[in-house]
């Protein structure tokens, strides 16, 4: 079942348009990755969704509902850029903020003192935003983001401006809300991170949805039916081996041990590729490479013949 379906949403500026029959479908209990270049049109959507702004047409339904203002207390937003208050305490505008989600005061202080003990910033509740370095003020924005336990997380950019470390802690806190079922719309150019944590996905480019599905499945589709094979021995015997049923892409050699990309040819199969070189040199492994994310992005965006990069899977 859906959380978040938007149907056909079209919206324009002027002469620009931003969103040209955008349909997307976030599956509950899951991590939607909305992606795209600068300017094909998320932040409008993720606007759209904030009832930020509306639609010029389409649909938008949230838990098979059309969408609705008292829906909002629902969602949380971390935008890319982000809005605390710099002159405020760090407590006294975490508070606020939880009350305007619909916390009383009680309940407000009670989840803030859980998550500021989670994060170990429990010195900061008196200090000033502007006294906060930008990734300790991400904290305390993602902290006010998610105190209220929305059942839909819009993420934007949610790694910008952190660490490795703090990444990866805000890393560990996204998959742990994901568990508790809190569905998750992460908008990212990270496409290491979506294929970490991503279930779906929906590429938007030119205001127009170009590609969308589960990300194992994607990553099948645009697979070239190439191979990695490593192996010792001679070189020239493993080519000739090979040459009537595959194409040899890309070769490295160090002494003896060779590692040659191999695509296979006239649907032949990876078993057949071994019984043809078996004879002929010591096979040390054979992987299939996949196209990662970031492949497949750069390739549907500039509308080029995916081209796979280092990912591999056994």
């Amino acid at each position: 079942m859906n959380i978040f379906s938007a149907v056909d949403i079209v919206k324009k500026y002027d002469k620009h348009t931003a969103l040209d029959g955008v349909s997307i479908n976030v599956r509950k209990n899951s991590i939607f990755g909305l992606l795209g270049p600068n300017g094909a049109g998320k932040t409008s959507l993720i606007r759209i969704i904030n009832q930020i702004t509306g639609p010029d047409s389409g649909e938008l339904y949230f838990n098979g509902e059309r969408l609705q203002q008292k829906h909002i207390e629902q969602i949380g937003y971390l935008p890319e850029e982000r809005g605390l208050y710099k002159k405020m305490q760090v407590g006294e505008q975490a508070l606020y903020l939880a009350q305007l989600k619909g916390l009383s005061r009680h309940d407000a202080l009670k989840k803030l003192k859980y998550w500021f003990e989670k994060f170990e910033i429990t010195t900061w509740w008196n200090k000033k935003i502007e006294e906060l370095s930008k990734g300790m003020q991400q904290k305390v924005q993602f902290i006010v983001t998610v105190l209220h336990e929305p059942e839909l997380l819009i993420l934007d950019e949610p790694f910008s401006g952190f660490d490795p470390i703090n990444a990866n802690l805000i890393k560990n806190e996204i998959l742990e809300l994901k568990q508790k079922g809190i569905s998750i719309i992460f908008s990212t150019h990270n496409m290491a991170s979506v294929e970490e944590l991503c279930d779906d996905i929906a590429l938007i480019n030119r205001s127009k949805k170009i590609l969308d599905g589960s990300v194992h499945e994607i990553k099948k589709q645009y697979k070239s039916n190439t191979y990695k094979v490593e192996f010792t021995g001679n070189l020239i015997a493993f080519t000739n081996a090979i040459w009537t049923g595959c194409e040899l892409i890309e070769k490295h050699t160090e002494g003896d041990h060779h590692v040659a990309t191999v695509k296979l040819l006239y649907e032949a199969t990876p078993n057949q590729l071994l019984q043809a070189i078996i004879p002929h040199v010591n096979v040390n492994g054979l992987h299939e490479i996949i196209p990662g994310m970031n492949d497949i992005f750069i390739a549907k965006v500039s509308d080029e013949k995916i081209v796979s990069g280092s990912n591999y899977t056994e």
